[in-house]
Order: structure tokens, then C-alpha cells, then sequence
């Protein structure tokens, strides 16, 4: 009795569940809506954008956090302009001359005009602040090499990475617009000895690698603050130099190599022809596993179903983003979910035959069947895992996490619910020739 009550439990809470899915696909605009499917760039159509980060001019200890830095700062700016789940990451590509290319790959789902991406990213400024030595920049022409431009402009490591804010200000005297910008900690110290040692000398401050203002150090400025004001600068120009800077100053610059445009339409078809394809395999699934295995057959269709609420369920609530290959790892754990059936199935026919009564024979299966299923989930798992955590494209690693939370959910639907509705059903007489026929078992000793 109270087993059957437990599985009562579990159906209601899968009706539950499936209604939470239905519910939330099918009424964004409701207050249970807000939990929708996030598609991935190839199912619902947006840009690629691969740009190459010039890492020149940082040390090679640093590169890696410079890059890490930009990604950063790419993914606040992008985020800042509505784009749903942007996807920024670094690749590091061996030249066949031994060279690293450093990239920074930029997917923006749902975002269709590539040309408004590409000034978004674009207009975020690098900014530098160079000791001026007076005497060398006296002597710069056109035709000055970069060495006599590093030598007259010499670097102090601020940049745009240590920028908390910046802010909009106008001179109480010439209501001339300034720009203020408010250093973290690093960047606070780093200033800090920059005016500390060049007191009467002039500090160049570069945006995007032109001299914007060469302020001459008065005294010592310990807590942070610069200012940029002078040249042509209207308030308008202050104005979206504050935004810009806000969004996040680049540490290193960056080039746009390489773009591609996924149509909203092609990702439609994706994903209609990827959940049909879905459906099909699973109602296929149903139908042979009910025509073969009979009563036990139709248990684990319930159980399937219930797996794939389930599922739905923690790709809503985590949140994941769906993609074609995610889709195609959701399918795959399904068969991982029947063949954990079918080894619980054949273990308890092969009880049955040694003559026990039927609860005894699925309590037998499942013993037996549970070291097989360990086993084997856990090597898929673990091949999970490792894709996750060693690839370096986002298609391998979202097909990694849905296969493996597929593989996971899968042990639960197999071990917990789909037992407890066999006990739950099993008759007491085994020798009912309708019992041995629904259970299929000749339920005779070899």
C-alpha cells in the first residue's frame, strides 16, 4: 500500500512538471512563463563573429588574463544591449610557423543585424595612460618608427582593465564637459605611483591609440580619480566617451577577422526537424519496448515520459541553452535511459524462469541489473565530463552537459520510479496464465 502511494506521488509530480513545461513554452507572457527554453545560436538564428586580440605588447605571462579580461568585457558589452545568452570565448590557434593566435569567438543569438553587432563591439575604447617624455616627442615626424613612438610615450601598465567607472562632469568656471574616471584598488595603487614620481611631468592618456589629453602632474593622486578634459570635446562626445568607457575599456585591441550569419528561418527548421526527429524516436522506442516486453514495456514508457519532463524540466530551471547537438545528446540518453530498462526487463524474465514469484523475480532483476547499469553510466558520465571539461567549442561542451544530465536523470527514471511502479503492479498469483502473459514469462525452472 504505501508503495503504491509513493507512485501516486511520483505521477502527480510528473503531471506537475509536465504541465510546468507546457505552461512556461506556451505563455511567455505569464508570470510561470518566465522560464522559456533558451535556444542556442543554431536554432534560433543570429551572428559569428571571430575577432583577433593583438597581444603584442603584453607580456606572456599576462596574456592570459589579458584575454580573459577582454572576454569579459566583450560579454558586459554585448549583455548590456539586450542580446539573450550571448555566448564570448578565447581560442588560442597554433600558426603552422609556431605563433599563437590569440581570438575572441562572439556569438550573439537572435541578433540578425551583423553590421550593428559589429559597431556595438567595436566602439569599445582601449585606454592607456604613457609617461611623456617632452624631449623624444619633440623629435616624432610621420615618418618616426614604432620604436621612437614606445620611447617617447612610455607605458606604466594602467589601463583600461583597472577602470571602475567613469563619469560625466562639467568645470564649475568654463561648464566645459569632463570625463572622471574611478580606478579599482590595482589600478588606485597603480596611479598612485605614477603622479607620486612624475610630478611636473606630463601623463598622456590614449584612447583607442591616439593622445585624447597630456595633463601635466601637479601633485601627488592617491585616491584614484582622473580627469580628461580639453581638446574639441563636446558634451555630446563626453557623453558617449562616459558610456563607452562604462561598457569596458579593452585591455589589448582587437580586429575583426572573420563573420557568419545564421538565418532565423534555418534555425526554425533545425529545430523543428531536431524535436521531430525527437518524438519519432521516442514514440519508436515505446512501441518496441510495449510489444515486447508487454506490461513491464508500457512501465518504462511511463517512465520514459516522466524521464523527459524531468529533463525539460532542470533545461529550463538550470538555465541550459538548447542547440542542435544538445538535442542530439537529449535523444542519445534516452536510449542510455532504455537500455537501463531492458537490462532490469531481462534479469527479471530470467528470475521468473527460475521459478519465482514475480515481486521477488523484479526485486532479483534489479540487483542484479544494477552493477551493468552503474557501470555503464558511470563510463558515460565520465566521457562527459571529460568533453566538457577539455573542449573548446561550445557545441561539444552543451552537448556534454545535456547528455550527461540526460545520463544522470536516466539512472533516477530507471532505478527509482520505474521499480516502483513494477512492485506496485505486481499481482500475487504468478501462475495466472494472464499474469505470465502480461509479464512475459513461461515462468517454468531450466
Amino acid at each position: 500500500m504505501k508503495t503504491r502511494i509513493i507512485s501516486v506521488f511520483i505521477i502527480l509530480a510528473a503531471v506537475g512538471i509536465g504541465f510546468f513545461n507546457y505552461y512556461s513554452q506556451f505563455k511567455p507572457a505569464s508570470s510561470v512563463g518566465g522560464f522559456p527554453f533558451k535556444l542556442g545560436l543554431d536554432l534560433n538564428g543570429g551572428s559569428h563573429l571571430v575577432y583577433q586580440a593583438d597581444v603584442s605588447k603584453v607580456s606572456t605571462a599576462d596574456v592570459s588574463d589579458s584575454m580573459q579580461t577582454l572576454r569579459d568585457v566583450i560579454e558586459n558589452r554585448v549583455n548590456v544591449f539586450g542580446v539573450s545568452e550571448p555566448l564570448v570565448q578565447v581560442e588560442e590557434a597554433k600558426l603552422l610557423d609556431g605563433q599563437k593566435l590569440e581570438k575572441l569567438v562572439v556569438e550573439l543569438p537572435g541578433v540578425t543585424d551583423v553590421n550593428t553587432a559589429i559597431n556595438i563591439i567595436g566602439q569599445t575604447p582601449q585606454l592607456e595612460f604613457k609617461l611623456v617624455n617632452a624631449d623624444l616627442v619633440k623629435t616624432l615626424t610621420s615618418t618616426s618608427t614604432q620604436e621612437d613612438i614606445d620611447k617617447a610615450f612610455v607605458s606604466t601598465g594602467l589601463d583600461g582593465r583597472y577602470l571602475k567607472n567613469a563619469q560625466l562632469e562639467f568645470d564649475p568656471q568654463t561648464a566645459a564637459p569632463l570625463v572622471t574616471l574611478v580606478f579599482d584598488d590595482k589600478g588606485t595603487s597603480l596611479f598612485d605611483s605614477i603622479t607620486k614620481g612624475n610630478v611636473g611631468n606630463e601623463v598622456a592618456i590614449f584612447l583607442d591609440g591616439k593622445v585624447i589629453s597630456s595633463p601635466v602632474v601637479r601633485q601627488e593622486i592617491s585616491d584614484g580619480r582622473a580627469q580628461i578634459s580639453g581638446g574639441n570635446m563636446t558634451p555630446t562626445d563626453a557623453k558617449l566617451l562616459v558610456r563607452n568607457l562604462n561598457y569596458g575599456a579593452l585591455p589589448v585591441p582587437i580586429k575583426l577577422i572573420g563573420t557568419q550569419t545564421i538565418g532565423a528561418s534555418l534555425g526554425a527548421d533545425a529545430l523543428h526537424k531536431g524535436i521531430k526527429a525527437g518524438i519519432w524516436g521516442f514514440l519508436i522506442i515505446v512501441l518496441f519496448l510495449i510489444l515486447w516486453y508487454r506490461l513491464p514495456g508500457v512501465i518504462a514508457a511511463i517512465s520514459l515520459s516522466i524521464y523527459v519532463m524531468i529533463n525539460l524540466a532542470i533545461f529550463k530551471l538550470i538555465p541550459v541553452t538548447l542547440t542542435s547537438a544538445g538535442l542530439a545528446g537529449f535523444i542519445l540518453s534516452i536510449g542510455m535511459a532504455v537500455d537501463a530498462n531492458i537490462l532490469i526487463f531481462e534479469r527479471t524474465k530470467e528470475e521468473l524462469r527460475k521459478g519465482l514469484s514475480i515481486e521477488d523475480a523484479i526485486r532479483e532483476g534489479f540487483s542484479r541489473a544494477w552493477n551493468s547499469i552503474r557501470d555503464g553510466n558511470l563510463s558515460s558520465i565520465i566521457t562527459a565530463i571529460i568533453l566538457f571539461w577539455f573542449s573548446s567549442t561550445a557545441i561539444i561542451r552543451g552537448f556534454a552537459l545535456i547528455f550527461g544530465i540526460g545520463v544522470l536523470t536516466s539512472m533516477l527514471t530507471a532505478i527509482s520510479i520505474s521499480r516502483t511502479f513494477l512492485l506496485a503492479i505486481s499481482p500475487s498469483d504468478s501462475n495466472n496464465k494472464f499474469v505470465k502473459f502480461l509479464f512475459h514469462s513461461s515462468n517454468s525452472k531450466k
